[in-house]
């Protein structure tokens, strides 16, 4: 039953912060009981740090998607489509996996 700082965004994506208030229940100085109690919370007002990179791989793929969408229209560039194609696929991959940590971790308690 230590207080420590917690940091909130938005998205509800949190972190413990400092250490601040030791509990009655440790007597040795410097060292925590385990347990962890807010003590005070901060709310941060730009986007956390997983968010971030999820809003930057899905401008790429919006990019991606306009392009080859573009490449269609002119034609003759069938490598290049399939290639970026595959490409937009990983990263859309990679989306879903960041989203599926962020929930994770926005509705776990012992981070």
């Amino acid at each position: 039953m230590c207080y420590f700082d917690h940091q909130l965004w938005p998205c509800g994506w949190w972190k413990w912060g400092n250490f601040r208030e030791q509990c009655p229940r440790e007597y040795r100085t410097g060292e925590t009981c385990g347990l962890k109690l807010v003590f005070n919370t901060y709310l941060e007002p730009e986007v956390c740090r997983h968010c971030d990179q999820i809003y930057k791989k899905q401008r790429r793929v919006a990019k991606m998607d306009d392009d080859v969408r573009r490449w269609r229209g002119e034609g003759n560039r069938r490598a290049t489509i399939e290639k970026t194609e595959r490409e937009m696929l990983a990263l859309n991959m990679q989306i879903a996996e960041l989203w599926a940590e962020h929930e994770v971790r926005k509705h776990a308690i012992n981070y």
